[in-house]
């Protein structure tokens, strides 16, 4: 009947096969009586990815948790200064520019030239996918990899095996995928992974937010963001002896406020912005020290022992 108020209907088609949805616009109601509201009992949640800028508020608001429950953070087992470095390439157009996905493609194949191994491209939209493949496919040496080509795993399993692959992927890639050693020495993620405002869940959970009197940016589609960044970014280092570069190709990081937060939510690696210190990095396996923020830059950038990212968490 789709006249549950509490619940978002949608339908979509996959290949023969069509899907209909009732999704709840808040979770913490059905959260709180399959769980029984808590009393009597013990529960634990462990993730390295939920707080979002050190704290736990996001979480606990959407399952609907009390405030006093006891939240800690433990850091990282991996030393993220020295394995790894972030990599912020310089003069990159704004997200919305046509011409985005080719200049990012530009400024990360000399770091494929650089690197034995293989990297993932992790990617926003299908349409940048496709143009990035259109475009390695044609300039990179390496077997290239791109989701549709083959199912998942088989093309997980195909990226370990050959060793020094590149592999295009979009919202299954970014999380779950655990590639340790050479075979994964670099993570490019092409823009800050915000919901689209076109998903009719997002466009349906916008409303009840505002009839609540609260903004939808700041409660959900940033949190939402830095929670999903951090899964992509998490995909580089999986091991004590892993080494990598992670590159983000979205000028937002520093040029706007709230990349603050996602910087803040990131493991701290060393930053840099040019390729001369990659290069540098990749050579000495030593992370350099972090040079100043571009010069056109809005927003100065922090350093990274400021950061709260890459620790594993526990509520």
């Amino acid at each position: 009947a789709a006249e549950d108020e509490a619940a978002v209907f949608w339908f979509e088609t996959r290949g023969r096969g069509a899907f209909l949805h009732a999704t709840p616009l808040e979770v913490a109601g059905p959260f709180q009586r399959a769980t029984g509201g808590g009393g009597g009992q013990a529960w634990v949640f462990t993730s390295a990815t939920l707080a979002v800028n050190g704290g736990f508020e996001h979480f606990r608001s959407r399952l609907g948790l009390p405030e006093d429950v006891d939240a800690h953070q433990w850091p990282s087992p991996f030393d993220y200064p020295r394995q790894a470095v972030l990599y912020l390439p310089d003069g990159l157009p704004e997200p919305r520019d046509p011409h985005h996905t080719d200049a990012l493609i530009d400024a990360t194949e000399p770091v494929l030239a650089a690197i034995p191994g293989g990297a993932f491209f992790l990617f926003t939209s299908h349409r940048a996918l496709q143009r990035a493949a259109e475009r390695l496919r044609s300039e990179c040496e390496r077997p290239l990899l791109v989701q549709g080509d083959a199912p998942r795993d088989r093309l997980i399993q195909r990226f370990r095996e050959l060793g020094n692959a590149v592999l295009l992927g979009t919202g299954s890639f970014w999380e779950g995928v655990d590639v340790r050693g050479a075979a994964l020495s670099v993570v490019v993620i092409d823009k800050l992974p915000f919901p689209s405002p076109a998903d009719p869940v997002i466009e349906a959970r916008d409303r009840y937010l505002k009839e609540k009197g609260l903004e939808p940016f700041p409660h959900e589609h940033l949190p939402t963001a830095v929670l999903t960044l951090k899964q992509g970014a998490g995909r580089l280092i999986r091991d004590a002896s892993d080494a990598g570069v992670l590159i983000i190709g979205d000028p937002r990081l520093t040029r706007k406020t709230y990349g603050r937060t996602f910087l803040a939510s990131l493991p701290p690696m060393p930053r840099v912005y040019d390729l001369t210190a990659v290069k540098r990095f990749l050579g000495h396996e030593t992370a350099p020290e972090p040079p100043k923020s571009p010069s056109q830059s809005n927003t100065q950038a922090i350093n990274f022992e400021e950061g709260e990212g890459g620790q594993g968490t526990f509520l």
